[in-house]
């Protein structure tokens, strides 16, 4: 039976595109409705946008990673595999494996894509990562339908390429980390979907430049009872003794009649600190940032902060851990270790409360028997006790028992008790 057309072709998948590419996508990006051009390095030049980006960024950067094999009662950590090294310490020759994380994650969170790129030996394995800009990179499938990537190379950001222009990836050459997306293989850019809240915070900020410019003071008009013959004369003159910040406070003096009448709204008026205050908060929201994290304090207090810092480890860093460790386990592991080895990022420190009530389920941990000594040394990174030290001992509260064996120690040896 022949499929209709639709189903005949590779359709919408045929070749993923950024979703803020190409003449369809061209209403992403641009002037917003504010009347602000809004792109990723222009969104940058906001603080609350910067500071969201810092945050995540540095807090991906900082988390421990790790390579785990997979064993019979769990899993064990793994230090001679050649991933352990790149991923913990050095990727490559030129960044620590913070800078490097930090740089991937940024880009992620501003162009909603990263990409590193990888290199191995003549047996598949991984000797270095390199960053690669999002902006310089186009994902296309070829006649066969498997993907590729297109990177386009004009400046010299990575030392692997010999020569400048396009250069074709395979895509295991590619550590490829999409964002949400359309289409699951390219994510699109935070940045442009929310281009007129940024557009609007760009101009707030503009706006409240401008004022103090202009002396503090909003715009007025200069009446005169008669005709000027160089009423811009007048406007310079005006503006070179009382214009700009350094002149505010001066006391203007008028003659011949002239009277000034104002016409802007002062800014208590058009509540510009509460649109400001309210432009940080929808970006806080784009990022999912508690607002505490950027500053915000009228809705904090000693008592909700340490839950609302936990929050943003369960539903703000959680989502992107993930996406990270499934992106390095699809992409750089051979297909024969995916089975046996994983890679995980460890946010059981982002997650500890106070050193009091660490101390307290250490202590609940220990009586119930389900945490031994080293268990708690290594959650809180300290020496181990040797084992026959006790270390790896198990305890038990021993004014527990079962039911059955109530009395046990005054029973005739040999004696049965029915349950």
């Amino acid at each position: 039976m022949k499929l209709p057309s639709i189903f005949g072709t590779r359709g919408a998948r045929d070749k993923p595109k950024d979703s803020y590419g190409g003449q369809a996508y061209s209403f992403f990006f641009g002037r917003s409705t504010s009347g602000k051009n809004v792109n990723e390095r222009t969104a940058m030049q906001t603080t609350a946008v910067y500071s969201c980006v810092r945050i995540l960024a540095e807090a991906v950067a900082s988390l421990p990673i790790h390579v785990y094999r997979y064993t019979d009662t769990g899993k064990e950590r793994v230090y001679d595999h050649p991933l352990y090294y790149l991923l913990h310490d050095e990727p490559n020759p030129e960044m620590t494996s913070f800078v490097f994380r930090e740089t991937l994650m940024s880009h992620l969170l501003i162009w909603g894509n990263a990409y590193a790129q990888v290199i191995r030996d003549g047996n598949g394995r991984v000797l270095s990562l390199y960053p690669l800009l999002p902006d310089k990179m186009e994902v296309d499938r070829d006649e066969h339908g498997r993907l590729f990537y297109t990177y386009t190379r004009n400046t010299d950001e990575n030392p692997n390429f010999s020569e400048y222009g396009r250069v074709r990836l395979k895509p295991e050459d590619v550590l490829h980390i999409p964002g949400l997306g359309f289409d699951g293989l390219v994510g699109y850019s935070p940045i442009a979907m929310a281009k007129n809240a940024v557009g609007m915070t760009l101009a707030c900020e503009e706006y409240g430049a401008s004022f103090f410019e202009n002396g503090a003071t909003p715009g007025g008009v200069l009446e005169h009872p008669g005709v000027l013959k160089d009423p811009a004369k007048i406007r310079e003159s005006w503006h070179s003794v009382y214009g700009g910040s350094k002149n505010a406070g001066k006391v203007a003096v008028l003659e011949e009649g002239m009277k000034y009448q104002q016409i802007g709204i002062p800014p208590e008026e058009a509540q510009f600190l509460e649109t400001r205050k309210f432009q940080i908060d929808e970006i806080a929201r784009l990022y999912r940032i508690p607002p505490h994290m950027v500053g915000d304090l009228d809705k904090s207090s000693f008592s909700n902060i340490e839950q609302q810092s936990l929050e943003f480890v369960k539903y703000t860093l959680d989502p992107w851990v993930i996406r990270w460790e499934q992106s390095i386990q699809r992409a750089l592991f051979l297909p024969q270790e995916k089975k046996e080895y994983f890679v995980k990022m460890n946010v059981d420190g982002l997650l500890r409360g106070d050193y009091e009530s660490r101390m307290k389920g250490y202590s609940i941990g220990i009586q119930n028997g389900f945490m031994c000594p080293n268990d708690i040394r290594r959650l809180e990174s300290m020496d181990l006790i040797p084992v026959e030290e006790g270390g790896e001992f198990f305890l038990t509260n021993g004014n527990l028992c079962r039911l059955k064996d109530a009395g046990l120690f005054g029973r005739i040896p040999g004696e049965s008790q029915k349950e």
